[in-house]
């Protein structure tokens, strides 16, 4: 018993800078999670210039957030660093969507394969909000792009068939982007109608005046 203050002092050294780590990356995963949301706002705005720069400091936050838990496997798989991790995927995701870019990969992302499957998911489902938005100006050309997407990536994400301790709970993520684009697709639906009639009434107008 004569080293077990050497060893309960050498314990508590570790948990002290385990602790410091866990704080630190706590406010690095709500800064990056802050900087994502702003980089899709932006896109939604369609700043893209802003947007893209938002998305830099949030990659180098990101990698930020990383380095801080490099030795610490735990912390790195914990649900707030993955968190941060999958809004870093769906603001990157749904930049190149709506700009008709490739979309970024895991690997170039830094981010693992639930992480980016969830924020694909979620970037899916930001894209009912600008279909949303395009469609009121009269875009539904666009509109019926972006529902393609949509499309898509519930395609994919359905054939992901694994437990949800491997993914993320990505099952219960997919059945809701499956409503959301239920709803997308008939909001987009009735307005190609609108337009469709539109379009029918301006021509028996002009008919009846030429008449």
């Amino acid at each position: 018993m004569d080293n077990l203050d050497a060893i309960a002092e050498k314990i508590r050294a570790e948990l002290t800078a385990k602790n410091a780590a866990r704080d630190l990356t706590l406010a690095r995963s709500r800064e990056l999670i802050r900087f994502c949301s702003l980089a899709i706002r932006a896109t939604h705005r369609e700043e893209f210039a802003e947007a893209e720069q938002l998305l830099a400091t949030a990659r180098a936050a990101a990698r930020e957030m990383k380095t801080g838990v490099a030795n610490y496997p735990d912390l790195y798989f914990t649900g707030y660093t993955q968190d941060a991790l999958k809004e870093l995927a769906e603001a990157y995701i749904t930049f190149a969507v709506v700009n008709g870019h490739p979309l970024p990969t895991p690997e170039e992302l830094g981010v693992d394969t639930a992480a980016y499957l969830n924020g694909l998911c979620e970037a899916a489902s930001e894209l009912r909000r600008r279909t949303l938005d395009i469609i009121r100006h009269g875009r539904t050309a666009e509109g019926e792009r972006l529902l393609a997407a949509m499309d898509n990536v519930y395609g994919v994400l359905v054939t992901m068939d694994f437990p949800d301790a491997i993914t993320g709970g990505l099952r219960r993520s997919t059945d809701a982007l499956r409503a959301v684009l239920e709803r997308t697709r008939g909001d987009l639906t009735n307005s190609l109608q609108q337009e469709k009639l539109l379009r029918e009434l301006q021509a028996f107008e002009q008919r009846i005046n030429g008449k």
